[in-house]
């Protein structure tokens, strides 16, 4: 027979497993791995998608229609061109906008095939070309970006395709419909607008990658464009590679990864605003794109690689997104639990299958994530990040976007960029932190046009006192007029 004391400490502890077992984490959030005691259940809508044996994350959709191949339990860790940036200026600016003088391809230099000679412990100089030359002006920032975004497109993100030959679009209601011709195929997709301010526009928008809604609390005066960016390129596994719109047309062989497919996606929805200013009274000069983790980084690579993104908002995106892989490397070697490229292929077909040839090497890149971050440069990037995520890379998105923001500092644009780490919330649940100060002030400077708020951040709340971010960013910074 049971005592009375024993019986209520199992009605207690069966009582505390059943309201686990009743909590279902919200989308992107954790919701297994070892060592995990959180809840294993997603909200509607999401399935728990086991990444790897450490970390398993709610994602939009059903699930995979076929049993998931289980994940091992053990805890030892797996060993286009770019064009200018320009932000148009507005009647309504709150002050001058840093911009780029155009960029005249005869004027850059060729970049050179070949890697160049390896860059270890310290992240590559965005302040000398790839032949060795300086950079002494933003007439040459502009051709490095250039540079530098053709290999990114060469080594991690494969080739943005270029405008295609046609390109309509037309408004209904709420929707967004877009066609696209390309080599004698077509495609269609669209997207919803949301939250479309009242009054006389044109008004400014926010892309949102996925189908869920914006974790980020748009302001009033802001719209929500919604995109599915899954319906352009797949990011269901390995199988997804060359599967999706772009895919469809541009051939399922293509070497452009998911992000890459994305971006050009985010281009095409650019173009159809630009078609449709007076049907959806949006203004195709004041956009920003944003997405939490996976989708924050497609939202990064969108911005660096999409010129007319007004404001970039990477929320969460980690490795792959804000951190750089170099600095990720280091984590892992000194025994942290952190994603890095080797793992990160593993998972998904974000990058072109070119990277994987680099992944056990990352040394030999003659970028990093430093400089994906500044093809947005001297544009507005406010990239959001929580210092409780260890997987996502604490002090790899730290140092690497404090080293991106010494870019901003040479074009005299300090003013348009911001880093926040900070605690306390979950995966992709946004910490009103944040909002007011940082977010709000952004929004209203970037996208509404109005003055007002500190738009200069970089802050954790977290101390990371074994990263020497000048040791590994030794080259000089210039002053680029």
């Amino acid at each position: 027979m049971v005592s009375q004391t024993v019986a209520s400490s199992l009605l207690v502890v069966l009582g505390a497993a059943g309201v686990r077992a009743q909590q279902r984490q919200s989308l992107w959030g954790q919701c297994g791995g070892a060592n995990w005691s959180g809840p294993t259940l997603c909200v509607d809508g999401a399935w728990c998608n086991p990444q790897n044996q450490w970390y398993h994350q709610c994602i939009p959709g059903s699930g995979p229609t076929t049993a998931q191949p289980q994940v091992p339990t053990t805890t030892a860790r797996p060993t286009t061109t770019l064009v200018t940036s320009v932000v148009a200026s507005s009647s309504s600016s709150s002050g001058p906008v840093v911009t780029n003088p155009p960029v005249n391809p005869g004027t850059c230099p060729t970049t050179p095939s070949g890697l160049g000679s390896p860059v270890a412990n310290q992240l590559n100089d965005p302040f000398t070309f790839h032949n060795g030359n300086k950079v002494t002006s933003k007439a040459d920032w502009a051709c490095r970006q250039k540079e530098i975004s053709e290999l990114l497109q060469r080594y991690e993100l494969g080739t943005l395709p270029p405008k295609p030959s046609s390109v309509t679009a037309s408004f209904s209601g709420s929707t967004l419909s877009i066609s696209v011709s390309e080599g004698g195929k077509s495609i269609s997709f669209s997207v919803s607008i949301s939250n479309r301010p009242s009054g006389a526009g044109p008004h400014p928008a926010i892309i949102n990658f996925g189908t869920m809604g914006a974790s980020l609390p748009v302001p009033a005066g802001v719209a929500t464009i919604n995109f599915n960016n899954d319906d352009i390129a797949q990011q269901q596994g390995g199988s997804s590679r060359g599967r999706g719109k772009f895919y469809d047309l541009y051939g399922s062989s293509h070497s452009a990864g998911a992000l890459t497919a994305w971006a050009w996606g985010v281009s095409r929805i650019v173009d159809a605003l630009e078609l449709t200013q007076a049907q959806t009274g949006i203004d195709p000069t004041r956009l920003g794109v944003t997405g939490c983790s996976r989708n924050g980084k497609g939202a990064i690579v969108a911005g660096a690689l999409e010129p007319r993104i007004a404001l970039t908002l990477p929320q969460e995106s980690g490795a792959g997104g804000s951190g750089c892989w170099r600095i990720a490397t280091w984590q892992k070697n000194n025994g942290q639990n952190v994603q890095d490229s080797t793992q990160i292929v593993q998972e998904n077909v974000w990058f072109s299958p070119n990277f994987n040839t680099y992944v056990n090497n990352v040394n030999q890149l003659p970028f990093d994530h430093h400089l994906l971050a500044g093809l947005i440069a001297p544009r507005a990037l406010y990239a959001m990040e929580n210092v409780d995520m260890e997987w996502l890379g604490k002090i790899s998105t730290y140092g690497c976007m404090g080293i991106a923001r010494k870019q901003w500092e040479a074009l005299g644009a300090l003013d348009n960029f911001g880093y926040s780490q900070v605690g306390g919330n979950s995966h992709c649940s946004f910490p009103s932190s944040q909002q007011g100060s940082e977010l709000n002030a952004f929004i209203d400077k970037f996208l509404l046009k109005r003055s007002g708020g500190n738009t200069n951040i970089f802050r954790s709340t977290q101390t990371h006192s074994s990263f020497n971010m000048n040791n590994w960013s030794p080259w000089a910074v210039p002053s680029l007029n």
